[in-house]
């Protein structure tokens, strides 16, 4: 059976530094599974892998869209079901890196359904949501639901909106997608995924972003969030709301002095980091931890 080595972990742990090594010692090509990687442009605010790692350890799905273009999980999981087919035909090993959840998950287990949401009906939520608000939104939800919500969280008016929209494009309640959802197959089966974690302690976490800010501030980021402004970034919230560069532009926009910019994106970081941890340990499937000190 095919294996796909997946290294992953926290922000700021090191999976670069320790994926190239890795991919070296298993004579692997490393598939990006960093969900701000996809973007052109969007290097120093990523900690993009830089040409000279990526010309001594072959890459794969970064610079692969413009941050105008929005990136979904499906397109995610065709691509990188492909290049590791084409990767295991060369004879090489596939190392996935990344520790974006949702990408992430898509190894392990479906993440994605097949229901297509026409654009009025999706154009119809999104009124419905800016002229009456949430409230509006889950009541017609709970209408077309009435054995209840779920786990959906109610206070989420983005994942309300999808449900709604799910719902309303299938003629489907979210008990009936969920059962739908549970029989598809996984994306990736019929490979073997061997999945390592990277972590280090709160202190030498904390001590890395910190470090880590401060480079990318020093390498440019404001001058590389004031190119992606001028090309219209921001229609992919995605992309423009991604830690680094939401806080630039929260300082070009008068919402955050240009004074405070290093120690928010150091906060943002660490409550990134935080949901992170949680994430890692009640979505993933059991796995080995790498503790580094």
């Amino acid at each position: 059976m095919r294996t796909l080595h997946v290294l992953t972990g926290c922000t700021a742990t090191g999976k670069s530094e320790w994926a190239l090594r890795r991919a070296e010692e298993l004579g692997a090509e490393i598939v990006s599974c960093d969900s701000l990687l996809f973007y052109r442009g969007m290097d120093i605010g990523t900690a993009k892998p830089t040409r000279t790692e990526r010309d001594r350890v072959p890459h794969h799905l970064i610079d692969i869209c413009e941050p105008t273009e929005p990136m979904n999980v499906s397109r995610y999981v065709a691509l990188a079901a492909r290049i590791a087919g084409e990767i295991a035909a060369r004879g090489r090993e596939v190392l996935v890196v990344g520790g974006s959840g949702f990408y992430l998950k898509a190894f392990f287990s479906p993440v994605a359904d097949d229901v297509a949401v026409p654009a009025g009906i999706r154009s119809r939520v999104a009124a419905l949501l800016d002229t009456e608000g949430l409230a509006a939104l889950s009541a017609e939800l709970r209408r077309l639901n009435p054995g209840g919500l779920g786990s959906l969280d109610a206070n989420n008016p983005r994942r309300v909106a999808r449900a709604l929209e799910r719902c309303l494009a299938s003629g489907r309640n979210l008990r009936e997608l969920e059962e739908d959802f549970k029989r598809r197959p996984r994306p990736f089966d019929g490979w073997f995924v061997d999945l390592v974690r990277l972590d280090r302690p709160p202190e030498e976490i904390n001590r890395r972003i910190e470090a880590r800010v401060g480079a990318m501030l020093r390498a440019g980021l404001v001058d590389e969030v004031r190119a992606l402004r001028g090309a219209g970034f921001e229609k992919n919230p995605s992309a423009a709301s991604a830690i680094g560069y939401r806080e630039v532009l929260a300082v070009f926009d008068g919402k955050l002095r240009a004074e405070a910019l290093e120690a928010e994106i150091v906060k943002d970081t660490r409550a990134l980091v935080k949901k992170q941890r949680t994430w890692f340990r009640t979505q993933l499937p059991p796995h080995p931890v790498t503790r580094i000190e």
